[in-house]
């Protein structure tokens, strides 16, 4: 087998293995990526909330990239939960000349909210303009943006700042619609079918580390928001079989087939 391309996700862990650090190494891994971390908080979670956060020091996050990156050929950069400004500037200041794809974790869930104002200017101002793709969901979108306006005109305001936005979520009779534009350009529906289950936890975390390992593959940015929403599905319908926890369960990271 050759070397495999590495992937960096900088995120929060998650004590219930369903998102953060837990769903990005392992979607990483299953998508033939090696998966290297930075770990930016450590949170007590479960499938029913987020009961605690213990955010990382920005020194200690910065020692972390600089440990990874000055011995490993980093080839995309996936990034959850930052937490605090000073973090996402870190990032920005750091990784924003390699391939990012940034998800921007400002609300998890369960309700509980992982970054304030001063973290969603922090995004606007440092991180979505050096990204490669941002990938909110909607209501990371209207939070980032400050508006309320439908689904494909926030991607476009969005891609604006500078990169390539894929938002999200939404859909109807069994579809879901995520919403692709790049900077300048119109935004493009993306529709793939929508899966009914409740174990659903992580699936955005999933959604950008599988978009993150395509890209370092080699896919182009249209190629890889296709192949990451594709096998997004499939470990849907693998999880919405399962029964575990007493919230929304963990999207499954344990089999079906890379996209």
């Amino acid at each position: 087998m050759s070397t495999p391309p590495v992937v960096l996700a900088v995120a929060g862990t998650d004590s219930g293995g369903a998102a953060g650090l837990a769903a990005d190494v392992a979607t990483i891994g299953h998508l033939g990526c090696h998966a290297a971390c930075v770990v930016t908080a450590v949170t007590a979670q479960d499938t029913a909330g987020v009961h605690a956060v213990h955010a990382v020091p920005a020194h200690l996050v910065a020692a972390q990239v600089e440990a990874v990156v000055g011995d490993l050929p980093v080839a995309a950069v996936k990034t959850g939960m930052l937490g605090s400004p000073e973090v996402v500037e870190t990032v920005a200041h750091r990784l924003g000349d390699l391939p990012l794809v940034v998800d921007p974790v400002l609300v998890a869930t369960s309700g509980a909210v992982l970054g304030d104002a001063s973290v969603v200017r922090a995004y606007v101002e440092h991180l979505l303009p050096v990204a490669t793709v941002a990938t909110p969901n909607l209501d990371e979108a209207r939070a980032l943006t400050g508006r309320d306006d439908p689904p494909g005109e926030l991607a476009a305001r969005l891609a604006d700042l500078g990169c390539v936005v894929v938002l999200t979520g939404g859909g109807a009779a069994g579809t879901c619609t995520d919403w692709l534009c790049v900077p300048g350009g119109h935004p493009e529906p993306l529709r793939h079918p929508a899966v009914a289950t409740t174990a659903d936890h992580g699936t955005g975390c999933t959604f950008s580390s599988a978009l993150a390992a395509r890209l370092a593959l080699g896919d182009a940015v249209h190629d890889a928001a296709r192949r990451a929403a594709s096998y997004v599905v499939t470990q849907l319908t693998t999880s919405s079989t399962w029964d575990l926890g007493r919230g929304r369960g963990p999207i499954a990271h344990t089999s079906g087939g890379a996209p």
